[in-house]
């Protein structure tokens, strides 16, 4: 989803590689497993489009990474694939960090590319809000 987004904006800024330490795309529930270590019972339980696994999707990829912050992005972009509980248009942003994780869900109806673009900006206005007011 925009994940691939996220990486591209924060490299295209001269000097990333400064704060920037890896990006994983783990588009499949099985890389999510595999290169996150997201226990396989928590998509079970709650779906990959879910809040506990755009939370386990963070902490792991701060891990993983070694880094003080990493953003998750876990939704559905459509034009397929929405439920009655997570129509399409729905994404569970999470940022965790050295002190917490959180996670807000949103919903951006809308095409594939403008939902992209409004998923990586609602994460970055996460980590900015953290990193400006620490809240």
């Amino acid at each position: 989803m925009s994940k691939k987004l996220l990486a591209n904006r924060i490299t295209n800024v001269p000097g990333a590689s400064n704060v920037f330490v890896a990006g994983y795309v783990c588009y499949a529930n099985q890389a999510k497993i595999d290169m996150l270590d997201v226990d396989p019972k928590l998509i079970e339980k709650h779906g990959a489009v879910s809040e506990p696994v755009a939370r386990a999707l963070a902490e792991h990829a701060r891990t993983c990474a070694r880094s003080t912050y990493a953003l998750a992005t876990t939704g559905i972009a459509g034009p397929t694939g929405g439920f009655h509980d997570k129509p399409v248009g729905t994404i569970y942003v999470a940022l965790a960090g050295p002190d917490e994780t959180m996670a807000t869900k949103l919903f951006f109806p809308s095409d594939r590319e403008t939902f992209k673009q409004l998923a990586a900006q609602a994460a970055f206005e996460l980590l900015r809000r953290k990193l400006i007011t620490g809240a």
